[in-house]
């Protein structure tokens, strides 16, 4: 997978860059050990995971955002090898795009069905596109187990339990980011990344109804 750099320059003249994925360098604090706030349905054990991986990976974003308030205005800049994205919003959107990238590729078991969404990462992406990319990107995975020949999941049923699985992920998480942070900047990024997974198993169908009319169009 291709690195993404998102640099942060904030109106009181602060910058950050974050580069993700990339394993974290800076010594591992107490809130990130497996056992602290461990998530009710981890499959890894204290006896071969000392530290909780998305927790690890959180590290860099909480030393860079956790004294910051979720709602401050901050310009953006997402570079890649293929190309640059720039957005001015709120601190919250911005963490939550690369927080999303970061939990992906944390090496988090119950993450793991997110990774080739992360592969082709889309900086803040809509509502509507997150929907878009892990249905198709989840159908595109049914096709080559299909041609492996495993019995693919066309109803969507495995998708939808993982978003679900990763609700009490984010609940767990969420706990070790109130303990590591001084204020909302990560916290609530993980909260916006929390409503979609909330919304997701039971919205999407609906979502799909309306992506079907851009498929229904005539061709031009």
């Amino acid at each position: 997978m291709g690195g993404y750099t998102y640099r942060f320059e904030f109106s009181d003249g602060g910058t950050v860059s974050i580069a993700a994925p990339a394993a974290s360098t800076q010594a591992a604090p107490a809130w990130t050990e497996l056992g602290f706030h461990q998530c009710a349905n981890c499959p890894l054990s204290a006896d071969t995971h000392r530290h909780c991986p998305m927790a690890l990976a959180f590290v860099p974003l909480v030393e860079a955002f956790g004294r910051r308030l979720s709602y401050e205005e901050v310009a953006v800049r997402v570079e890649s090898a293929a190309r640059t994205v720039s957005k001015s919003t709120s601190l919250q959107q911005a963490v939550g795009s690369v927080m999303g990238l970061v939990a992906a590729s944390s090496g988090c078991p119950r993450m793991e069905f997110l990774a080739p969404m992360a592969h082709f990462h889309l900086p803040f992406s809509s509502e509507e596109e997150t929907i878009y990319r892990a249905a198709s990107t989840y159908l595109l995975a049914q096709y080559f187990a299909q041609r492996s020949g495993a019995t693919p999941d066309w109803e969507l049923d495995s998708l939808k339990a993982s978003y679900r699985e990763l609700q009490t992920v984010n609940a767990a998480m969420a706990a070790r980011l109130r303990t590591a942070s001084e204020h909302d900047g990560t916290l609530n990024a993980l909260v916006l990344l929390d409503l979609l997974a909330k919304t997701l198993p039971y919205s999407i169908e609906d979502a799909l109804v309306d992506v079907r009319a851009v498929f229904s169009r005539p061709a031009p």
